[in-house]
């Protein structure tokens, strides 16, 4: 059976870097009460640039990397809580900018899990009849974000990133997957209500764009039900915690990170982070820092890496690659 073998990576970041010192003239903030809680210091915000921008400077750069012609590819998946528009999607905004006219595209909708499941639909789609694809995870979040509640804003930022994927026949590719939705719990994390105003019928939902959460039941969520999935992603793999060279995990907080370390008795070295710079960039997330840890040679061919989402649904998805 073809497997995805992982092509290239790429990555975007908007120019502009808002600082904790900049939220704190805007908002009850400082410095050392963000980042003792979080992690993170500072986060990229666009100025005039959408999420299909992002979006379709990393599809770019990934063609321009690998010398691909767009008209080969069979598939544009873009993982975005942030779209655009609803229609049309983010990733036909893309398959339209750089004149992919054989690829299908569409919008995968699974928050901070979104490039994990992103990646597993791709993964299904090259195990049967496609060849060639992209997968992205973009967002502009500062869209979702009420400026005014330093609970959510002082965590969130934009960017893009991505990988082209191809099928191959190599000894590479995912080795094996848990994807587990708990939507049961899905009203500790919201964004993006929309009402409903018909004249027909009364008010069925308040109209209420901005991030809402329970931060102490999401951080409980994270601690427990992640190792859990990883476990099972491990077992399925038959690879144990100490095989994998680098967890690569969705970058929300760094306690959460630390706590999942310690849970699997991992030195904090493999558990690589990048929240620091970029804040909780949802979808984003785990492209950006895999990006990243490959630019720097960190990442490399032959090794094995776990990419682990979880977030708003709730969700969780953990992978194992050889990559």
């Amino acid at each position: 059976m073809e497997k995805l073998k992982i092509v290239a990576s790429a990555r975007q970041l908007p120019e502009q870097q808002v600082t904790n010192q900049t939220l704190s003239q805007i908002m009850d903030t400082n410095d050392d009460w963000i980042f003792s809680r979080t992690g993170i210091h500072q986060r990229h915000i666009v100025t005039n640039e959408n999420t299909s921008d992002l979006a379709i400077k990393v599809a770019t750069q990934l063609l321009n990397k690998t010398g691909i012609a767009a008209e080969t590819l069979d598939f544009i998946i873009v993982s975005t809580m942030s779209p655009d528009s609803l229609s049309p999607s983010t990733a036909a905004i893309v398959q339209g900018a750089i004149g992919a006219d054989n690829a299908f595209a569409f919008d995968l909708s699974a928050a901070c899990s979104g490039f994990v499941y992103g990646m597993s639909v791709a993964s299904s789609l090259l195990a049967t009849r496609y060849h060639r694809g992209i997968v992205i995870g973009a967002e502009v979040l500062s869209k979702l974000v009420d400026w005014q509640d330093r609970t959510t804003a002082v965590l969130f930022g934009d960017g893009a990133a991505g990988v082209l994927v191809e099928t191959t026949q190599d000894n590479v590719g995912l080795l094996a997957e848990e994807l587990q939705t708990f939507g049961n719990k899905g009203e500790n994390l919201i964004a993006g209500r929309f009402a409903n105003k018909n004249p027909f019928s009364g008010e069925i939902s308040p109209e209420d764009p901005y991030f809402h959460q329970n931060g102490r039941e999401v951080y409980s969520f994270a601690t427990r039900e992640v190792p859990n999935v990883l476990q099972i992603a491990l077992d399925k793999a038959n690879v144990s915690a100490d095989d994998v060279d680098y967890y690569l995990l969705h970058q929300a907080n760094a306690r959460i990170v630390s706590s999942i370390a310690k849970r699997f008795g991992q030195p904090a070295d493999k558990f690589p982070t990048n929240m620091a710079q970029n804040g909780n960039t949802s979808a984003a997330s785990i492209g950006l820092l895999f990006d990243d840890l490959i630019e720097s040679g960190q990442v490399h061919a032959g090794q094995t890496i776990a990419f682990v989402g979880f977030g708003g649904g709730l969700t969780v998805g953990a992978q194992i690659f050889k990559i």
